[in-house]
C-alpha cells in the first residue's frame, strides 16, 4: 500500500494487481492524495495539473464504488481549488457528457454517477467562478433525473445541494427548477431519495425566498406528504427542512433581515402555529381538501406524519431559540394544547389515539422547556402551565379539557423534577399557588387527569423531599373527610400511593408512623366498601392500592403491618373450592366487577410486598401466603363461565385479574404453587390461542426474547433515540396504543425504568399476554415430560388450525411462550427431555424463522440456539446446522434465506466451541455466498450480521478465515451503495469482530499483518465517510478497538478530529460512540487529545458544529457543555468519566483553564444571570464572571460555553474542584506554600500554583453552598471543607503569625450560615456541622470574639438538639433526626478534642477542668479560650455523648441479644428505625468516644455533687477513697458504680471495634479509638481498674496485638503502644500498691513469709493467656521484628549472633521500635523476683539485638535514635530493684554478665565483618553497664580486662568524634563513688590519656575538633586530680600544669593568633585560674621550680586583665615535660 503514496497515481504498481486489490489501491491513493494536495506547494501542484485531472478523470470510467467516487470528485474539486481553473471547463463538459450518455447499462451506472457526484464537488469548490456553465449543467442534471433510477436521483440531489451551496445567490435562476425536482424526490418511495431531497431543499431556503413566502403553504403540505411512510433517518431530515423553514419565515419579519427586492408575504406566528397544527392533526390531506373519509369521521392521521410533525415543531422552536421561546411562551403553550384538545375531536376520538396525540405533545413541551431554558426561565414557564391548569380546570365540558390537562400536569411534573430544589423559590410564591392548584385537580372527573395529578406531586415531593411529608398529611387528610366522594376516593389514593412512590428517591424519608396511618386508612376503606354500593369499587380499589404502595417502603417499614396484611389476604379469597361454586351463583354483575377488583388488587399487593420485601419472605410467610392461591387459581378457571353467566362488562376486570395472578406467580418460587400446575399450564394455552385477539403486537412480546445484538438488524426503531417517546408508537404498529398510565393504576408507585418519566404500563389486553409468556417459561419447564409434550403439540395445533391474520396473531403467542420456556431452561440448567420433545418444538420453531414478521424470525433464530443449547447434544445441533445449509442452498425467497442465516449465527453464540473447523468453513462459504447477494439488501444484512457472530464465537479458530473475509467486508463496503445503509451497518459490525479476533496481533510489522491492518484502517475510513450516522458510529468503535490493540497506527488527529464533529451529533447512538471511544482515548492520551481538539477548532473546518464551543473553552468545556444539555444517563455517565480521566491527568499542568471552567460553571447559575439561552455570549473580562452586566445578546449562532448550566452539572463543576485539590496534593508542595509559589511564579510566570486561587477556591465553593439546590449546598460544603483542611496551615508571608485562610473567615461564616435555619434539610446542616468543626479546630482564626460567629452556629443546633429524638422536625424519618443530632454532637467533640490538645501543649498535662477564675487569670490567651468555650456547653454535651455512645453500644449488639433492646428504641433513635440510623452512629461514635474520654479524664473520674468545691476534684482518686465517697450521694447507683459504668461502656465499645476490625473501619475511627483508650489511662482510677483485673488487661493486649498486625499504618501502630505502655504502668502501680499495703499490714511479721507479688509468683512461670508480660512481650517482639527481620532467629536462621550490617532506620520505623523497647524495660517491675528471670534473657536479647542492628555511624557522632532508645532501655533494665532483691540477685548477675560478653562479642568481627558497627554505641552500651549494675557484675578480671582493652582499643582510634565521646565516657567512670569499679579503669587508661594531651601540646591543634578532644582530656584529668588521694595529688597537678600553661600565648603573639590558638589560651587561663586558688601549695611549688612556666602565666594573667581582643595566630613550641611523669604516676597509683 506504501507504493499508493504519492502525489500521482503509481500506474505500473496498479496494473499489477486482482480487481479488489485494485479498488483498494485506488481508494488509498485518493486518501493519500487529499492530505498531500493541501500540504504541497502551489507551483508544485501546478505543474503536474495536467497528468493528475487525466488520471482522475480515467478513473471515472473504470466504474468507482460511492467512497471512491466521492473522495475523487473531493479530489478534483481541490485540485482545482488549488491548482489553475482554465480546464476545469473542459472537465465540466466531460462530466456533463457522461451524465448525458445514453448507457443504461447497469455497469456504466457507477461512471454516471462519479460524473453527477464530481460536478457537485467542483461547483461546492469554485462556487461563482464557474456561474456561466451552471443553468446547462443544473438542466442536463435535473433531465437525466427523469430517467434515473433511486441511486442516481439520490447522487442528484445530493450534487444538487452542492451546486447551490456552492454558488449562493448566484444561483437564483433555477431555484425554481430545483425547486420542482426536490418537490418530486421528497415523496420519492426510496427513503434516501426523501433524505438527500430535504438536504437539498434546506440548502436552497437560504436563498429561495420563496419557499418561506409565497410557497410557504404548499411546503408544508410537500413534507407532510414526506412523513407518510417514512423511517426515522426521513423524519429527521424533512423535520429539520420544515421546522426551519418556518423558523425563517417568522424571522424574515425582522427588519433588515428581509431582502428588500421582492415583497414578501408577511407571516405571523399564529399562522405557522395554525399550519404545524394541521400537520399535526389532518396530516397530509391538505387545509380544505378533507376527503371523504376525513368527513365520516373515519380515518385519523397516520401516526408517522404525527411523529414527523411532532419533531418539526421542537426544530422549529429550537431555530427560534431559546429568549424567543421565552417571549412566546404562552402563545405556544395554549396552542400546544389545544392539538388534544375536544375542539379537535378526530385527534382524540379513541384512547389509542388520545395516548399518542398525549405523547407527542409531551415530547414537544419536554424537548423546547426542558432542553432550551435556563432554570428562572423553566421557573417562569412553570407559572404559565400553572395559569393553564386553573384555566382548565374551570372548563365546564370535562372531555373538553381532560388530555390538555394531563399534558400540562405531566409537565409540570417533569419540569419540576428537572429542577430539584431549585424550585423552592417557585413552590414559596404564594401568587403562583402551584400546590393549591394541582391538588384541587385530583377531583377531576377524568381518571387519566387524576392519575396525572397524582403523577405531578410524585415529581415535586423527588424533586423537593421536603414537602413529600406535608403533602402526604394534606392528601390523606382529604381522603378521610372526603370518604364519601367517588373521585376523591380514587383521586387522593392514587395520590398517596404515588407519594409514597417517592419516598424510596428521598435518601431521608418519611416519619415512620404514617405508615401506621396509612394501613389503618386502608383497612377503613376495605371495609367500609361494602356499606355504600355506590362506593364499593372505588373504595376497593382504593384501599389495595394504599396496601400495595405502602409496600414499597420496604422491610423495615412493612415488617410492622405484615400481620394485617396477610390476615386481609386470607379474608379475600373465599376458603374452599365449594364457597366459589356457592359464590358463582350469587350476585350479579356489579358485585362480581367488584369482587374482581378486590382480588386483583389484593394480588398486586402481594405482589408488591414479594418485590419489595424480599426480607421477609421466611418459610412461615410463604406458609401464611399459600393458602388463598389455590383458591385463585381456581377463580381463573372459573373466569370463562362467570363471564357468560354475568356478561361483558366483566371483560375487562376478568383481564385484569388474570395478569395480577400471573404477575404474582412469576415472583413467588415455582414449588410454592405446584399442585396448580395443570390448571394454570391450561388457562395460559387458552390465553395465548385466544380467538378474541385481533392485534399481533410483536414489537412489546419479542425484543426481550430476541438477542439484544440481534435488534440492530431490525427496524432502526428498536434502537435507542433521542425520539423514542414518541417513536415508540410507530414501532407498536397503528391499531395498539403506546403504554399509558391510566392501563393500570397500580404502576403509579412502581420506579419506572427511565427516571423522570411516567410509568407506561401497557393495557391489560397487552400486558396479560406478556405475563402469560413469561409464566408459561416458569410453569413448562416445572411440570413432567408427558404433559410438556402434550401442550407444546396442542399449541402446534393451534396454529394449524388457525387461517390468515389469526395465524399470524396465534404464532406470534405461541413462539414467544416457546422461546420464554427455552430461555428459563437454559438459565436454569435444565434439560429438555427425551425426543419426541424434539420435534414440536423444532416444527414450531421452523415455522417462526420463515415468517414474514422479521421479529419472529429473530426470536426463532434465537430459540433455535437456545434449543440446542438445553438438547446438548452434539449430533442435534449438527443436524440443525445441516438443516439450515439445506435450506439456506435451496431456498431463493428473501425471508427464508435471513431466517436461517442468522439461525446459523445464534447456534455458534450459544454452542461457540463445538463447531469443528469443516462445520466451520462451510457456514463461512454460505455466508460468504449470501452477502453478496446485491439483489437484496435484507438478505447481505442479515446474513453479516450473522457472520459477525461466528466471527465473534469463533475465536482462534477463524484465523484461517481472516483474510478473506477481511478482503470481502473491503470489497463491499467500496461498492454497496450508500443508500443500503443497513448493510453498511452489519459491514461494520464485522469489521469490529475481525478487529477484535486478531486483537493484540494487530501490533505486528510482519507484511501479512500490516497488510491486514492497512485493510481494516481502509474500512474504517470508508465507513467514517458515509452519510449514515450509524456506520459513523460503527467506524468510531471500530477506530476504538484498534487504537486499543494498536495505538500506534491510528492516526489520533484525525479520530480526534472526526469525534469533535459528531460530538453534537443528532444521533444519540453515534453521541454514545464518540463518548465511549474518547472515554478510552484521554485514559492513555489526554493531553495529545485536548490539544489536537484546540487545533482542529482553530483551524475552524466548517464541518465543527456549532453546539460545541471548542474554540474558546476547548474540549473540556465542549463536554460540559455537552454534560449539561444531554439527558441520556449512559452518556452523562461516559461524559463524566472522561472529564475526570482529563482531570486527572491535566488539571495540575492546566490549573487556571480547569479552575477557570468550574467557576464559569458556577458562577452562571440563576442567581447571578439574567436569564439566556442558546443564542447568548458572554465575554470574559477580567473577574467580572457573575457580573449581569456583562452578557450581551448577540444575534450570531455562536453561544456563552455555560449559559444557566443546571443544577447537575454545576454540582459536578464542586466535585471537579475537590477533585483538582486531590491532584494537585500529589504534585508539587509549591501547591500548598504561598511563599514558594510567589517565587516559582516570579521566576517564570507560566507556573501555576492552587494556593495562589486561593480566593477562587473560596468564592466557587461560597458559591455553591448557598444556592438553592440542596445537592449543590452539599457540594459546595465539602468543597469548603477540602479547602479548610489543606489550606488551613499554611502561613501569610506578609503578616508573621497568620495563616492565609484567616483573610477568608468572613467568606466561611456566610457560607455556613443559610444551613443552620429551621427549614434547611437535615443532611446539610449534617454536613455544615463537620465544616464548622473542621473550622474550629483548624486554629485558622485565633481571635475568640471571631470564632465566636461559627461557634454560635454549634450552640445553636446543640440548644436544637437537646430535646432529644422528639423535638425534631416531623418532615423527614426518624432517622434523619438522628443524623442531624449525632453530626451535632460529633462536630463539638472534635472542637472539644482540639481545645483539649492545646490546652496540653501549652500547660502541664491538664488533670482538672480549670475554673473560671483561673482562665481569668492566664489572660485572654486563645489556647485557653477555646476549652472556655466548650466549657460553657460541656455539662449538656458529657450528658449527650454518653448517651448516644450507649445508643451505640446497644445498636452494635449482636442480633440474638435483639429482644433485650429498649422497646422505644434508646436516646436518638426509635426502635422501627434502628437500621437506618446504625449507619449515621457508625459515622460519629469515634470522636464523641475520644471527647468523652477526655472528659472523664479531665474530671478525674469523681462523680463530683456540683456543690463540692473545685478544689476537691483535683485529689487523685484511688479506689478506697472512691468507696468512702460514695456513702454520702443519695442517689440509687454509687459514684463508684456510675464510674464503673462508664468506664466499662467506654472501654467495651473500644474493644468491641478494634477486635473485630471491618475492612471499612477508617483511620480517623481507629486513632480516635485508641486516643480515647489513651486518656482514659492517663488518670489513676481507671488504671487501677485495669491493674486489678489482669484479664482485662490481658484482653486489651491481645486486641491490641491484632490491631498492631492488620493495620500497617505507623501512627495508628504508635498509638497502640502507647496504650500497651500506660497498661504496663497500671500493673505496675497495682503490684507496688499491694506490696506497699502488705509491708504495712504485716510490718511486725517477719519478711520471709510475704507472699511474692507481681507476675510469676513463686515459681517464675508464665502461663500464655493468662499473663500481662506474656502477652506484653508477643506484641514488643511483632513490631521489633518487623521492622528488624534479623532479631528472629527462625528467620536468620541461626541461632546466636549473626553478623549483619547495621542499618538505619526509618523515622516511623524508629519511633516504634523506641516506644518497643520503652515497654520492654518495664516490664521486670511487674513481675515478681522469679518472674523477672524468666523474662531477662527475652529482654536483654532484644535490647542489644536493636542496639546491635541499628548502632550505624552517623556524622557527628550523634547516636540513631534506636540506640539511644535501647540505651536507655538498657539503663531501666539494670537499674531494676530486681537485680538488687535478694531472691534474684544472683540469677541477675549471672544474665547481665552474659549479656555484657553479647556486647563485647558485637566488637570482635567473627568473619572479618561487622567493621560498620558504631563504637560510641558499644563504648557507651558497656558504660552503661558498668555503671548501672552492682559492682559484681563487671569486676571480675575477664570482662573487665576486655572492658578496658576496648577503651585503650578506641583511644587509638584516628576519628576525633569518637576520642572525644571515649573521654567523656572515661570521665563517668573515673568519678563512680565505688573504687573497685573505677581504680583498675584509672590505673590501665590514665598514663595513655595524659601521652595523648602531651603529644597535642606538641603539635599544637588545628581544628576545632583536636580543641575538643585536647579539652575533654583535661577535664578528665582534673576530674582525677579531684579523685585522687591527697598525696598523690601534686604529682597530677605538676603534670597537669605545663600542659596548661604551654598554651598560654604572650601580647604580641595573641594578635596573631588563629581561633583556635585564642580558644585554647582562654579555656587554658580559665582553668589555671580555678586550680590555682583549689591547690594552692602544690601550684606554689610547681610554679616555683619552674620559672619560665611561671613568666608565662603573669604575662597572659596581665593580658587577660587588659582584656586584649586582637586575634594573632602563632604557633610557639614549648618545653615538654618529660616522659617520666607519666610512668611516675603509674608506681605512684601502685
Amino acid at each position: 500500500m506504501e507504493l499508493a503514496h504519492s502525489l500521482l497515481l503509481n500506474e505500473e504498481a496498479y496494473n499489477q494487481l486482482g480487481e479488489v486489490q485494485k479498488a483498494e489501491f485506488i481508494f488509498d491513493w485518493l486518501r493519500y492524495l487529499e492530505k498531500l494536495l493541501l500540504a504541497t506547494s502551489k507551483s508544485d501542484v501546478k505543474e503536474k495539473q495536467k497528468a493528475l485531472v487525466e488520471q482522475l478523470l480515467s478513473l471515472l470510467n473504470s466504474s468507482p464504488g460511492p467512497p471512491t467516487r466521492k473522495l475523487l470528485a473531493k479530489n478534483l474539486g481541490v485540485l482545482y481549488s488549488i491548482g489553475d481553473t482554465f480546464s476545469v471547463y473542459e472537465t465540466i463538459d466531460k462530466c456533463n457528457d457522461l451524465i448525458r450518455s445514453k448507457d443504461d447499462s447497469p455497469s456504466y451506472l457507477p461512471t454516471k454517477l462519479a460524473a453527477v457526484v464530481c460536478l457537485g464537488s467542483l461547483y461546492k469548490k469554485l462556487g461563482r467562478i464557474l456561474v456561466n456553465t451552471f443553468t446547462d449543467t443544473v438542466g442536463n442534471i435535473l433531465k437525466a433525473m427523469k430517467s434515473a433510477e433511486s441511486q442516481g436521483r439520490y447522487e442528484i440531489m445530493l450534487s444538487l445541494q452542492n451546486i447551490l451551496n456552492g454558488l449562493g445567490a448566484a444561483a437564483t435562476p433555477c431555484h425554481r427548477d430545483v425547486y420542482k425536482a426536490a418537490k418530486s424526490c421528497l415523496t420519492d418511495r426510496s427513503m434516501a431519495v426523501r433524505c438527500a431531497a430535504a438536504k437539498c431543499l434546506l440548502e436552497l431556503q437560504k436563498e429561495a425566498i420563496f419557499m418561506w413566502s409565497t410557497d410557504l403553504d404548499s411546503v408544508a403540505t410537500l413534507c407532510f406528504k414526506s412523513f407518510e411512510g417514512s423511517n426515522y433517518d426521513v423524519r429527521i431530515s424533512v423535520s429539520k427542512l420544515l421546522g426551519t423553514v418556518l423558523a425563517r419565515a417568522i424571522i424574515s419579519k425582522h427588519p433588515g433581515a428581509a431582502v428588500s427586492r421582492q415583497s414578501i408575504r408577511r407571516v405571523s406566528l399564529e399562522e405557522v402555529l395554525e399550519l404545524l397544527g394541521t400537520g399535526f392533526l389532518r396530516g397530509s390531506s391538505g387545509f380544505l381538501r378533507a376527503s371523504g373519509d376525513m368527513l365520516k369521521g373515519t380515518s385519523s392521521v397516520s401516526r408517522d406524519v404525527r411523529v414527523g410533525v411532532t419533531q418539526a415543531y421542537v426544530v422549529f422552536v429550537s431555530t427560534l431559540g431559546g429568549i424567543w421561546l421565552e417571549k412566546n411562551f404562552a402563545t405556544f403553550l395554549s396552542h400546544i394544547l389545544s392539538l388534544v384538545s375536544q375542539s379537535h375531536p378526530k385527534a382524540t376520538q379513541t384512547q389509542t389515539d388520545a395516548v399518542c396525540g398525549r405523547r407527542c405533545v409531551s415530547f414537544i413541551l419536554r424537548a423546547t422547556i426542558g432542553g432550551l431554558l435556563g432554570e428562572k426561565a423553566q421557573i417562569a414557564a412553570a407559572k404559565d402551565i400553572c395559569q393553564a391548569i386553573w384555566k382548565l380546570k374551570k372548563v365546564v365540558d370535562v372531555t373538553a379539557s381532560q388530555h390538555m390537562l394531563v399534558c400540562a400536569l405531566q409537565e409540570l411534573g417533569n419540569l419540576i423534577y428537572s429542577l430539584g430544589t431549585t424550585a423552592a423559590p417557585l413552590l414559596q410564591d404564594s401568587s403562583a399557588g402551584i400546590l393549591d392548584s394541582v391538588i384541587s385537580v385530583i377531583l377531576h372527573p377524568s381518571i387519566s387527569v387524576r392519575l396525572a395529578t397524582a403523577w405531578c406531586l410524585h415529581c415535586i415531593a423527588v424533586a423537593l423531599p421536603s414537602y413529600l411529608t406535608p403533602l402526604l398529611d394534606r392528601c390523606l387528610e382529604r381522603l378521610t373527610v372526603l370518604k364519601s366522594s367517588p373521585e376523591a376516593v380514587t383521586g387522593f389514593s392514587f395520590a398517596v400511593a404515588a407519594l409514597l412512590g417517592a419516598v424510596k428517591h428521598c435518601p431521608l424519608g418519611i416519619p415512620h408512623g404514617k405508615g401506621k396511618i396509612i394501613m389503618t386508612l386502608a383497612e377503613d376503606l376495605l371495609c367500609s366498601a361494602v356499606q355504600n354500593s355506590r362506593l364499593s369499587a372505588q373504595r376497593t380499589q382504593a384501599g389495595w392500592l394504599l396496601i400495595a404502595a405502602l409496600m414499597t417502603l420496604g422491610p423495615a417499614v412493612v415488617s410492622h403491618h405484615l400481620a394485617r396484611l396477610l390476615l386481609l389476604w386470607k379474608c379475600v379469597f373465599p376458603v374452599s373450592p365449594k364457597d366459589l361454586e356457592t359464590e358463582k351463583s350469587r350476585g350479579d354483575s356489579f358485585t362480581w366487577q367488584v369482587t374482581l377488583e378486590g382480588r386483583a388488587g389484593a394480588l398486586c399487593a402481594v405482589k408488591s410486598f414479594v418485590s419489595h420485601c424480599g426480607d421477609l419472605l421466611t418459610e412461615e410467610v410463604i406458609q401464611h401466603l399459600l393458602p388463598p392461591l389455590p383458591c385463585a387459581v381456581d377463580l381463573l378457571t372459573q373466569l370463562s363461565s362467570v363471564l357468560k353467566t354475568y356478561g361483558s362488562t366483566l371483560k375487562m376486570p376478568s383481564v385484569v385479574y388474570r395478569q395480577r395472578l400471573y404477575e404474582l406467580l412469576i415472583l413467588l418460587p415455582p414449588e410454592t404453587y405446584e399442585e396448580n400446575f395443570c390448571a394454570i399450564l391450561k388457562e395460559l394455552a387458552a390465553d395465548l390461542t385466544a380467538s378474541d385477539i385481533q392485534v399481533a403486537a410483536s414489537a412489546f412480546l419479542l425484543p426481550p426474547l430476541c438477542h439484544q445484538d440481534d435488534l440492530v438488524i431490525l427496524s432502526p426503531l428498536l434502537q435507542e433515540t433521542d425520539h423514542r417517546f414518541i417513536e415508540e408508537q410507530l414501532l407498536l404498529g397503528n391499531g395498539i396504543a403506546c403504554g399509558s398510565l391510566e392501563y393500570d393504576p397500580y404502576s403509579i408507585y412502581e420506579k419506572d425504568v427511565e427516571g423522570d418519566s411516567v410509568p407506561k404500563p401497557l393495557s391489560p389486553v397487552l400486558s396479560v399476554i406478556s405475563s402469560a409468556v413469561k409464566l408459561f417459561g416458569v410453569v413448562c419447564a416445572h411440570v413432567g415430560e408427558a404433559q410438556r409434550l402434550s401442550v407444546l403439540e396442542q399449541l402446534l395445533d393451534s396454529i394449524k388450525h388457525t387461517k390468515g391474520a389469526r395465524q399470524q396473531v396465534v404464532q406470534l403467542h405461541v413462539v414467544s411462550s416457546l422461546s420464554s420456556f427455552l430461555k428459563y431452561l437454559a438459565g436454569s440448567k435444565g434439560k429438555l427431555g427425551s425426543e419426541e420433545m424434539r420435534k414440536p418444538a423444532l416444527a414450531l420453531v421452523m415455522g417462526a424463522l420463515e415468517s414474514p414478521n422479521p421479529l419472529l424470525r429473530c426470536a426463532a433464530a434465537e430459540a433455535w440456539a437456545r434449543l440446542a443449547q438445553v438438547v446438548n447434544d452434539g449430533a442435534f445441533t449438527a443436524a440443525l446446522a445441516q438443516v439450515s445449509f439445506d435450506k439456506l442452498k435451496s431456498a431463493r425467497d428473501v425471508v427464508t434465506r435471513t431466517g436461517y442465516s442468522l439461525a446459523l449465527g445464534s447456534l455458534h453464540r450459544y454452542l461457540g466451541g463445538i463447531s469443528s473447523s469443516q462445520h466451520l468453513s462451510s457456514c463461512v462459504g454460505i455466508l460468504y455466498t449470501l452477502s453478496q447477494d446485491s439483489t437484496s439488501p435484507d438478505v447481505q444484512t442479515w446474513a453479516l450480521h450473522s457472520l459477525s457472530l461466528i466471527i465473534d464465537s469463533a475465536g482462534p479458530l477463524y484465523h484461517m478465515h481472516v483474510e478473506p473475509t477481511l478482503s470481502l467486508i473491503i470489497m463491499l463496503l467500496l461498492n454497496v451503495p450508500p443508500t443500503h445503509a443497513e448493510v453498511h451497518q452489519s459491514l461494520g459490525r464485522c469489521l469490529n469482530a475481525l478487529i477484535t479476533t486478531l486483537g493484540p496481533e494487530l501490533q505486528g510489522n510482519s507484511t501479512s499483518i500490516s497488510t491486514l491492518r492497512t485493510s481494516c484502517l481502509l474500512g474504517c475510513a470508508v465507513m467514517q465517510d458515509n452519510p449514515d450516522c450509524l456506520v459513523q458510529a460503527q467506524a468510531i468503535s471500530c477506530l476504538q478497538q484498534l487504537h486499543m490493540f494498536a495505538p500506534r497506527h491510528v492516526n489520533l488527529s484525525s479520530l480526534v478530529s472526526c469525534l469533535c464533529v459528531n460530538l453534537c451529533s443528532p444521533y444519540l447512538l453515534l453521541r454514545r460512540a464518540v463518548l465511549a471511544c474518547l472515554r478510552q482515548l484521554v485514559q492513555r492520551e489526554a493531553a495529545e487529545v485536548s490539544e489536537h481538539a484546540v487545533l482542529l477548532a482553530k483551524d475552524n473546518r466548517e464541518e465543527l458544529t456549532s453546539d460545541a464551543n471548542i474554540r474558546e473553552v476547548g474540549l473540556e468545556g465542549a463536554l460540559l457543555t455537552l454534560l449539561d444539555k444531554e439527558t441520556d444517563q449512559k452518556l452523562c455517565h461516559d461524559i463524566k468519566e472522561t472529564l475526570n480521566h482529563m482531570l486527572t491527568s491535566m488539571a495540575v499542568d492546566k490549573l487556571s483553564f480547569w479552575l477557570k471552567l468550574c467557576k464559569d460553571v458556577l458562577a452562571a447559575s440563576a442567581d447571578f444571570t439574567t436569564v439566556t439561552c442558546v443564542d447568548t455570549m458572554q465575554e470574559e473580562e477580567g473577574d467580572k464572571g457573575d457580573d449581569a452586566s456583562v452578557l450581551t445578546t448577540g444575534n450570531d449562532d455562536k453561544s456563552f460555553p455555560f449559559t444557566n448550566p443546571r443544577w447537575a452539572t454545576r454540582v459536578f463543576a464542586a466535585e471537579c474542584v475537590c477533585r483538582i485539590i486531590n491532584q494537585c496534593e500529589n504534585a508539587h508542595s509549591a501547591h500548598f506554600d504561598i511563599a514558594l509559589a510567589q517565587e516559582m511564579k516570579k521566576r517564570d510566570s507560566r507556573n501555576d500554583f492552587l494556593v495562589l486561587h486561593l480566593a477562587d477556591l473560596i468564592r466557587m465553593a461560597f458559591m455553591a453552598a448557598t444556592d438553592h439546590s440542596d445537592q449543590l449546598r452539599l457540594s459546595g460544603l465539602e468543597t469548603l471543607l477540602v479547602v479548610i483542611r489543606r489550606f488551613a496551615a499554611i502561613p501569610e508571608p506578609e503578616f508573621p503569625g497568620h495563616v492565609i485562610l484567616e483573610q477568608y473567615q468572613a467568606n466561611v461564616g456566610a457560607a455556613l450560615r443559610p444551613a443552620f435555619t429551621s427549614e434547611t434539610p437535615p443532611d446539610v446542616t449534617a454536613k455544615a456541622c463537620q465544616v464548622c468543626s473542621a473550622w474550629i479546630a483548624s486554629g485558622v482564626v485565633s481571635d475568640l470574639n471571631d470564632l465566636r460567629r461559627v461557634h454560635q452556629l454549634l450552640v445553636s443546633s446543640l440548644t436544637k438538639i437537646q430535646a432529644g429524638k422528639e423535638a425534631l422536625s416531623h418532615l423527614y424519618n426518624e432517622s434523619a433526626s438522628t443524623m442531624e443530632i449525632l453530626a451535632v454532637l460529633k462536630a463539638w467533640a472534635e472542637v472539644y478534642i482540639i481545645a483539649v490538645e492545646r490546652h496540653k501543649s501549652h500547660r502541664q498535662p491538664l488533670k482538672t477542668i480549670p475554673c473560671s477564675e483561673e482562665s481569668v487569670r492566664n489572660g485572654p490567651h486563645s489556647t485557653d479560650g477555646l476549652l472556655d468555650l466548650v466549657h460553657t456547653d460541656l455539662s449538656t454535651l458529657s450528658r449527650l455523648w454518653l448517651a448516644a455512645l450507649q445508643d451505640f453500644a446497644l445498636l452494635t449488639l449482636p442480633s440474638e441479644f435483639a429482644s433485650q433492646l429498649p422497646v422505644e428504641g434508646g436516646a436518638f433513635y426509635t426502635a422501627e428505625t434502628s437500621e437506618n440510623a446504625k449507619l449515621h452512629y457508625y459515622n460519629s461514635w469515634a470522636l464523641i468516644l475520644h471527647a468523652t474520654a477526655l472528659w472523664l479524664t479531665s474530671t478525674g473520674f469523681v462523680v463530683a455533687d456540683p456543690d463540692e468545691e473545685a478544689a476537691h476534684l483535683s485529689r487523685p482518686v484511688t479506689p478506697t477513697s472512691m468507696c468512702q465517697g460514695s456513702s454520702s450521694g443519695a442517689t440509687v447507683k454509687s459514684p463508684e458504680d456510675v464510674c464503673t459504668d462508664r468506664f466499662h461502656l467506654i472501654l467495651g465499645i473500644s474493644v468491641e471495634f478494634l477486635c473485630s476490625l471491618r475492612s471499612d473501619a477508617t483511620m480517623e475511627s481507629i486513632t480516635a479509638c485508641l486516643h480515647a483508650l489513651q486518656a482514659l489511662l492517663d488518670v489513676p482510677w481507671p488504671r487501677s481498674k485495669i491493674g486489678s483485673d489482669q484479664d482485662l488487661g490481658i484482653e486489651l493486649l491481645n486486641v491490641l496485638h491484632r490491631v498492631i498486625l492488620t493495620r500497617e499504618s505507623p501512627s495508628i501502630q504508635l498509638a497502640s503502644l502507647e496504650v500497651v505502655r500506660q497498661i504496663i504502668c497500671a500493673a505496675q502501680e497495682h503490684v507496688k500498691e499491694k506490696r506497699r499495703s502488705a509491708e504495712v499490714d504485716d510490718g511486725a511479721a517477719e519478711k520471709e513469709t510475704l507472699p511474692e507479688f507481681g507476675e510469676g509468683k513463686d515459681t517464675g512461670g508464665l502461663v500464655p493467656g493468662k499473663s500481662l508480660v506474656f502477652a506484653t512481650l508477643e506484641l514488643c517482639v511483632c513490631i521489633l521484628v518487623r521492622q528488624l527481620p534479623e532479631l528472629n532467629p527462625k528467620l536468620t536462621g541461626s541461632p546466636g549472633v549473626k553478623a549483619t550490617k547495621p542499618q538505619v532506620l526509618s523515622e516511623d520505623g524508629s519511633r516504634l521500635v523506641s516506644a518497643a523497647l520503652v515497654i520492654l524495660s518495664e516490664l521486670p517491675a511487674v513481675c515478681s523476683p522469679e518472674g523477672s528471670i524468666s523474662i531477662l534473657p527475652t529482654i536483654l536479647y532484644l535490647t542489644i539485638g536493636v542496639l546491635r542492628e541499628t548502632a550505624v555511624k552517623l556524622p557527628g557522632g550523634q547516636l540513631p535514635s534506636t540506640v539511644a532508645a535501647s540505651l536507655q532501655a538498657l539503663k531501666g533494665i539494670l537499674s531494676s530493684p530486681m537485680a538488687r532483691a535478694e531472691k534474684s540477685h544472683s540469677a541477675w548477675t549471672d544474665l547481665l554478665r552474659s549479656a555484657l560478653t553479647t556486647i563485647l562479642d558485637c566488637w570482635d568481627p567473627v568473619d572479618g565483618t561487622h567493621q560498620e558497627l558504631d563504637e560510641i554505641s558499644l563504648l557507651t552500651a558497656i558504660t552503661v553497664f558498668i555503671l548501672s549494675t552492682s559492682p559484681e557484675v563487671t569486676t571480675i578480671p575477664c570482662l573487665q580486662k576486655r572492658c578496658i582493652e576496648k577503651f585503650k582499643a578506641t583511644l587509638e582510634i584516628k576519628d576525633p568524634v569518637v576520642q572525644i565521646k571515649t573521654y567523656q565516657l572515661l570521665l563517668s567512670i573515673f568519678q563512680y563513688p565505688n573504687p573497685a569499679v573505677s581504680y583498675p579503669y584509672i590505673y590501665s587508661l590514665v598514663s595513655s590519656i595524659v601521652e595523648k594531651l602531651q603529644e597535642i601540646d606538641k603539635r599544637k591543634p588545628e581544628d576545632t575538633a583536636e580543641l575538643q578532644i585536647f579539652q575533654e582530656g583535661i577535664k578528665v584529668l582534673q576530674a582525677l586530680v579531684a579523685i585522687a588521694e591527697e598525696q598523690h595529688r601534686s604529682q597530677l597537678v605538676a603534670c597537669l600544669l605545663p600542659i596548661l600553661i604551654s598554651f598560654l600565648l604572650d601580647d604580641n603573639d595573641l594578635g596573631s593568633a588563629t581561633s583556635v590558638m585564642k580558644n585554647l589560651h582562654d579555656f587554658a587561663l580559665q582553668n589555671l585560674m580555678q586550680i590555682g586558688p583549689q591547690y594552692s601549695s602544690v601550684f606554689k611549688n610547681v610554679m616555683a621550680s619552674s620559672p619560665a612556666l611561671k613568666a608565662r602565666l603573669e604575662a597572659a594573667i596581665k593580658g587577660n586583665q587588659e582584656s586584649v581582643k586582637i586575634k594573632i595566630p602563632t604557633s610557639k613550641h614549648t618545653k615538654n615535660p618529660g616522659k617520666n611523669t607519666s610512668i611516675q604516676l603509674k608506681t605512684n597509683f601502685l
